[in-house]
């Protein structure tokens, strides 16, 4: 592990948690927004992340394709509920449960601030909206959700972040999409 890339790394999964933070705080989430992530220091996520570190989109990427999995990523999603793959059970009886309000919270927190993060100026409130129509062909999340998570982006994209992330306007679309 180069010491640049680790330092690098570092910074970008602080200023994410940040990020998410300050947005978790705007909808009434602070405690989500505090605990976003930490695991993302911890030896399994830190070493590959900064072994496959590029800087403008995830290592995990990077990682896959060299490996065609990251540990990085099994670690992850295995311990932070606000990844719809934690909530996916290919042998349950509901393979996709919607995800509880502060976990879905989190989530689009979550979206928001990596594209923040990774396309910094480039970033306009399209962005989310765009990303999240291609990403959920490749994912596997309740309909509830997706539609929860659509609505959110299309207001985003719409209205931009500080109209659309209240918490009175987040709880009335989870409400709306997920109960």
């Amino acid at each position: 592990m180069k010491l640049k890339n680790a330092i690098k790394h570092f910074k970008l999964i602080t200023h994410h948690k940040w990020v998410v933070f300050k947005l978790c705080c705007k909808i009434g989430e602070p405690w989500r927004g505090f605990m976003h992530d930490f695991s993302k220091y911890s030896p399994t996520e830190f070493i590959e992340s900064a072994n496959y570190y590029v800087g403008t989109h995830s290592p995990i990427t990077e990682a896959k394709k060299d490996k065609g999995y990251s540990e990085a990523w099994l670690h992850h999603k295995g311990r932070n509920r606000h990844h719809p793959q934690y909530w996916y059970d290919e042998s349950g009886p509901i393979q996709t449960p919607v995800m509880p309000y502060k976990y879905a919270a989190e989530m689009i927190c979550d979206k928001l601030a990596a594209g923040i993060i990774y396309e910094g100026k480039n970033w306009t409130k399209e962005l989310e909206l765009n990303y999240w129509k291609k990403e959920r062909e490749k994912i596997r999340v309740n309909e509830k959700i997706d539609d929860f998570i659509t609505e959110v982006f299309e207001q985003v994209a719409k209205d931009g972040v500080d109209k659309v992330f209240t918490k009175k306007n987040i709880k009335m679309l989870y409400k709306k999409n997920c109960e």
